[in-house]
């Protein structure tokens, strides 16, 4: 037996849908609202030549999420790219938690990424485009 599709059932669907999809936008408890997804606490990055668009995959060492907007890439040994993001990543500066899928062996500013909640709640918060990878050196932290 096949279920029936109502139009009130297809419109419910798609106001759940919607609502879902919106929630991965809206700023989670612990996560800043008023500062649009910015940490006060990035290490400086002093440019040392100009941005590429790729890095191999294989060279990635570490990557350490900064805020909404800021991943920094470690690559074979010292060397840092950092990558800001084109648009605002709700979620991935509190999650600093996510993934990507490339058929190349580049991760590229064309790709991709999904911001993955950590815990019991688990899974994908929503996807963000990646920006221009520049290589830099990161500001040592100060002594506490």
């Amino acid at each position: 037996m096949s279920a029936l599709r109502t139009p009130t059932s297809v419109a419910s669907t798609f106001l759940i849908a919607s609502a879902l999809a919106l929630s991965a936008c809206a700023p989670r408890p612990g996560e800043a609202s008023g500062n649009n997804g910015h940490a006060a606490d990035i290490p400086v990055a002093t440019t040392t030549g100009p941005a590429v668009s790729c890095i191999p995959i294989t060279s990635i060492q570490e990557s350490r999420v900064r805020d909404d907007w800021t991943i920094d890439f470690r690559v074979s040994g010292t060397k840092w790219y950092r990558n800001t993001l084109p648009n605002r990543c709700n979620g991935l500066g509190f999650e600093r938690a996510f993934s990507y899928q490339t058929s190349l062996s580049q991760l590229c500013n064309v790709d991709i990424i999904t911001v993955f909640a950590n815990g019991t709640a688990g899974g994908p918060r929503g996807s963000c485009g990646l920006g221009m990878f520049q290589p830099v050196t990161l500001a040592k932290a100060p002594a506490k």
